[in-house]
């Protein structure tokens, strides 16, 4: 029997309480402390794409309510939300400053393909979890190349590639057209098109012309759209385009199947504005409840989004499908931060990020669930097809994938 003095037993005890403590710890990196947890973000809060700012202030004004009701593990959570106009140099220059001036703990939210593809790649080369932006392209998907970032949105390649799936189930011998816009939000729905198409593009594909987003109108692509033959007509595009494309189309008299992105088919910046007569049987994808739809009227993750709306972000409006988005994307965050517990590290938010299983959101439509991994960052790989009846969207049919 081996024999241990009272020393070396009072030792070792000390060694396993000391050993105890230091899992017991809090670990923080940049951003984080016993007493606030610090985001940064960039919004067009100006520019042509301003009517995506809304998204920004409801993701704000979740907060405020989080923070009001105790925070994130008794931590306030503090989100700096700056303008860039979609400007990608301005984007460039606020993101710096949050980083390395503000040192934020992580990225959240950032809205825009040009915006987000313009800092990718400095956030990870400096391990910046890039989470829960607001841009479907597919490219960040490849988690080789984008390990720290993460959508919260569908990517545009594999909603285009739905609509094409509908558009031929509808009308065999469809001729469909794309007006684009030319950056990776406009690319990523042409290639969804060309992939669900395969070598039936050239009998399909009649046209597919893009624009600028700083061009002024998109009233000349219209134009020659129509006096292609085209029956079908994808328009992959921001919300002022759409708006100008659902008008000219109904001016011209022209009635092809018409496609609205998710990006771009809220009924308070795109439907009004083009004039909700000019919509009637136009066609999108949803992935978020329509709080302009009676149907969730009694359901109760909306009755907590609208709780939200009236009290915390009261200016917001109640008919805009972005102030949906930016509470199931404000949520997502929110929970993301809880359960990183007192391991506030950007590496352990990652590692929280990348192993999401069936989760599920007040205000996504029922059934999609997200679940990630390290080699798969895809979130919503589902929607749902609905159709504007003059009034609001109205689903139909069950949830498909690409």
């Amino acid at each position: 029997m081996v024999k241990i003095s009272r020393r070396d037993f009072n030792l070792a005890v000390l060694g396993t309480l000391a050993s105890g403590s230091v899992l017991a710890q809090k670990k923080y990196g940049p951003g984080a402390s016993d007493t606030e947890i610090l985001l940064g973000q960039t919004q067009p809060y100006s520019g042509p794409a301003s009517a995506y700012g809304t998204i920004g202030r409801a993701e704000s004004a979740y907060f405020d309510m989080i923070n009001a009701q105790g925070g994130v593990n008794g931590r306030k959570v503090r989100l700096i939300s700056l303008d860039d106009g979609y400007a990608p140099p301005r984007t460039v220059e606020q993101i710096r400053r949050l980083v390395e001036s503000d040192e934020v703990m992580a990225i959240f939210g950032l809205l825009g393909t040009p915006g987000n593809s313009a800092v990718a790649r400095y956030l990870n080369s400096k391990k910046v979890p890039q989470l829960l932006i607001s841009s479907g392209a597919s490219k960040w998907l490849d988690t080789k190349a984008y390990p720290m970032t993460m959508t919260a949105l569908p990517t545009y390649d594999t909603e285009a590639a739905i609509f094409t799936k509908y558009i031929l189930a509808q009308k065999p011998d469809a001729k469909i057209g794309v007006l684009y816009q030319n950056d990776d939000l406009g690319r990523d729905y042409l290639q969804g098109v060309h992939r669900a198409l395969g070598d039936a593009r050239a009998k399909h594909l009649t046209q597919e012309l893009s624009y600028e987003v700083t061009d002024p109108t998109v009233d000349t692509q219209v134009v020659q759209l129509r006096h292609s033959g085209i029956d079908a007509l994808i328009v992959a595009s921001v919300p002022k385009f759409a708006a100008q494309a659902i008008r000219r189309v109904a001016e011209s008299n022209w009635k092809p199947m018409l496609f609205l992105t998710s990006t771009a088919n809220s009924v308070g910046t795109v439907i009004q504005p083009a004039g909700p007569q000019n919509a009637v049987g136009a066609l999108s994808a949803a992935y978020m409840k329509d709080p302009n739809d009676p149907g969730w009227a009694d359901d109760e993750g909306m009755q907590r989004w609208r709780k939200f709306m009236d009290e915390w972000y009261p200016k917001g409006d109640k008919a805009d499908v972005y102030n949906v988005t930016g509470y199931y994307i404000a949520s997502f965050m929110h929970r993301l931060l809880q359960e990183c517990g007192d391991d506030l590290t950007r590496e352990n938010l990652m590692r929280v990020a990348e192993s999401i299983s069936d989760w599920q959101f007040d205000t996504l439509v029922p059934g999609i669930r997200i679940s990630t991994s390290p080699t798969d960052h895809g979130t919503v790989e589902e929607l749902r097809l609905m159709r504007f009846d003059g009034e609001r969207w109205v689903l139909f049919g069950e949830l498909m994938s690409a």
